[in-house]
């Protein structure tokens, strides 16, 4: 198990770890500030400049960092004034002493000319450093409508002389009739900046994650992407397109009463045109059946694409990876955070902060300062924000984590471990033993045995991933591991005895619904606010920290932004529950929640 984290005046989370009251309150404060105002970079105030200052304390805690300026926004009006480039880790060796391995003037350069080539002019940013790989965001390519207006504008403003990429990094234009007119040359100078700084930062991989080909308004091509790109100016790039519905069908998520389960987007709406595209090299190790995607509810979605991020960020050693969808604040956030939170959970990245802290760092990075428009999107009921925090419940398994299983081999029916049957499982087979609804259909154990003749029951069932050991940190082990498979057979009366009773309240909310989240499994309760496993002993350092993290989320915006149900729900479940996890971490809900 996981040490408690030291704090002052605390309280003891259900997931058993320490929190400050003065930090649960930070978070209060952030999440409230953000639910009432957009970041802007030139109207910043004296709170938001606390915001900039604290996230870059955090950062600071574990890398060495320079600063991409974006003063009063003049390079993007809504990203950080101060974008973080991480450099490397920071060690106790190395910790007085800093070199720059990049020209970061030259880094500033190229991102002050690529902007244009991006809706929006939010341009590729790194936001993550993982195993010295730089995970991305940006918003998608800009069409020509906004190029030609933006290039006007800039020459216009200029005193008629457009230096917007200067004569030294002005691409070569090819000799041929497919440039020979002038949206040609246009679109192979934005673009080839575009190019340029990607391949600077050592981006292989670009993950899109629109649900069309290019963005239509009004009968105009607003935006455009890579993937239909007609010159094939990215065709050295390994481009995944995985289409994930917009923030407005989080709507549809708010007025289900924040129940994710069951809710399958409408893929046969006239807008959606973009296909899943995957290379082959990733979809053969992870053991997902692809074609069935459209049958995915929400969060059987948002799982397999974050699966295969991950895959893709450990499958090159070399290679970092950029993740947009159109504009680059609502999808994209999304990913970013849950990439950040599910590599700190293992213990990957940000390696020395508490779980207050790297949700404050999120919140206001990935999502405030990179402007995210919360108070729109909670004005239209539309909370993809929200949908985030409170996913992580569904990624606490080992199935999710970036480190290698452990490499003990076992025989069929031996006594299992923790790490092979999630703390959920355990839970479900005790709750069966005690007559619960939420029960699985048959009895079953889990044994392991070699992949060889194997057959699966899950998509899951192998081990997914197959990174570098990490560096140590003090709240993971270093374990490797071999492949296994995950079988299931009748038990045996040891396997009956693991699993402690579910709490009465574990038991209320799981009664609620049977819906699963996986072939296979039956969720340990559908509640929005429920916790899977919480109240079952001894649960993973990756499962502890997670829930932590959404624990804290939960309590801070239940006592400033609260939930809005579209019915009232049974015995007030929702009101119910948001008002334990502010008490249990010492704040006290002042909205409420109908």
């Amino acid at each position: 198990m996981m040490a408690a984290f030291p704090s002052v005046s605390g309280s003891l989370t259900a997931s058993g770890l320490m929190i400050s009251g003065r930090k649960t309150e930070e978070i209060a404060d952030l999440i409230d500030l953000f639910s009432k105002t957009q970041y802007r970079a030139k109207e910043v105030t004296p709170r938001v400049e606390t915001i900039e200052k604290r996230c870059l304390e955090l950062f600071g805690r574990d890398y060495k960092y320079s600063v991409i300026h974006n003063a009063n926004g003049e390079v993007c009006g809504h990203y950080p004034r101060q974008m973080v480039f991480l450099e490397y880790e920071c060690t106790e060796l190395r910790k007085d002493g800093f070199e720059s391995t990049v020209q970061i003037t030259k880094l500033q350069d190229l991102v002050n000319r690529s902007k244009m080539a991006r809706c929006r002019g939010r341009f590729v940013c790194p936001v993550i450093l993982y195993n010295g790989k730089h995970i991305c965001r940006s918003s998608t390519l800009a069409g020509w409508g906004e190029l030609y207006g933006r290039t006007g504008y800039n020459y216009i403003f200029s005193g008629g002389i457009d230096d917007t990429w200067g004569a030294e990094s002005e691409p070569e234009v090819p000799e041929d009739d497919s440039a020979s007119n002038g949206d040609s040359q246009l679109f192979d100078k934005v673009r080839g900046l575009d190019i340029k700084l990607l391949r600077y930062l050592s981006v292989r991989y670009i993950c899109d994650l629109m649900v069309e080909n290019k963005k239509v308004k009004f009968g105009l091509n607003v935006t455009s992407s890579e993937k239909v790109d007609k010159a094939q100016r990215y065709a050295d790039f390994t481009l995944l397109s995985v289409p994930y519905p917009g923030c407005e069908f989080f709507k549809d998520y708010k007025d289900r009463d924040y129940t994710a389960e069951g809710l399958v987007f409408n893929w046969n709406q006239d807008f959606v045109d973009a296909p899943l595209t995957i290379p082959v090299c990733f979809t053969k190790n992870l053991n997902i059946d692809w074609s069935k995607y459209q049958s995915w509810d929400l969060v059987q979605q948002t799982q397999n694409y974050l699966k295969l991020l991950l895959h893709i960020i450990n499958s090159d050693d070399e290679s970092g990876l950029l993740v947009h969808c159109i504009s680059g604040w609502d999808r994209t956030p999304l990913f970013v955070s849950l990439l950040r939170l599910s590599l700190w959970a293992d213990g990957a990245v940000h390696a020395s902060l508490e779980p207050a802290e790297i949700l404050y760092l999120t919140i206001a990075y990935d999502w405030f300062l990179f402007g995210h428009m919360l108070p729109d999107r909670l004005s239209k009921g539309e909370e993809i924000f929200f949908f985030c925090f409170n996913f992580l419940k569904h990624i606490v398994s080992e199935k999710f984590s970036a480190m290698k299983k452990p490499s003990f081999h076992r025989r069929k029916n031996s006594h299992f471990k923790d790490t092979d049957f999630t703390v959920d499982d355990l839970c479900q087979l005790k709750s069966r033993d005690r007559g619960s609804v939420t029960s699985l259909s048959s009895d079953f154990s889990l044994i392991t045995e070699d992949v060889g003749g194997a057959t699966y029951l899950t998509n899951d069932a192998v081990d997914l991933f197959s990174g570098q050991p990490l560096a140590a940190s003090s709240w993971r082990k270093g374990q490797n591991s071999s492949p296994q498979t995950v079988l299931w057979n009748r038990p045996n009366p040891l396997q009956e005895r693991l699993a402690h009773p579910l709490s009465q309240e574990a038991k209320s909310s799981s009664s609620s619904s049977s819906n699963q989240s996986e072939p296979g499994f039956t969720r340990a309760g559908s509640s929005p606010m429920s916790v899977p496993g919480r109240s079952c002993p001894s649960p993973s350092e990756r499962q502890a920290r997670l829930e932590t993290v959404r624990e804290v989320f939960l309590a801070a915006y239940s006592s400033t932004v609260g939930l809005k149900s579209s019915a009232p729900s049974p015995s007030g479940a929702i009101s119910g529950l948001l008002e334990q996890f502010a008490r249990g971490v010492g704040l006290r809900g002042t909205n409420s929640i109908v």
